[in-house]
């Protein structure tokens, strides 16, 4: 079984920074892609960033130039600095994996963060 520890969430203000983390253990060869994804009320889940094992990067339109993920392969962690944080990057953000293990590639996610930015 693979589980994924998500930390980091909370309030801020407008204009602040949070960072997120996630730490994936169990049962696992390797890792491909680590990304998050956010989904707000009444929204659908949607990309916020992924990051291949080979370090190729892709961002939501509306995080480029504010958030940045960052992984380690040795400990299986995957952060999402996060500045300038608007209002509307409010939500629940999830940790998601696509992970090889003993019977193929699997795909995991978090349990889920709330990050709320106040106006």
């Amino acid at each position: 079984q693979v589980q994924l520890v998500e930390s980091g969430g909370g309030l801020v203000q407008a204009g602040g920074s949070l960072r997120l983390s996630c730490a994936a253990s169990g049962s696992i060869f390797s890792i491909n892609v680590m990304g998050w994804y956010r989904q707000a009320p009444g929204k659908q889940r949607e990309l916020v960033a992924s990051i291949t094992s080979g370090g190729r990067i892709n961002y939501g339109d509306s995080v480029k130039g504010r958030f940045t993920i960052s992984r380690d392969n040795a400990k299986n962690t995957v952060d999402l600095q996060m500045n300038s944080l608007k209002p509307e990057d409010t939500g629940v953000y999830y940790c998601n994996i696509y992970a090889w293990l003993p019977g193929g590639e699997h795909n995991y996610w978090g349990q889920g963060t709330q990050v709320t930015v106040s106006s």
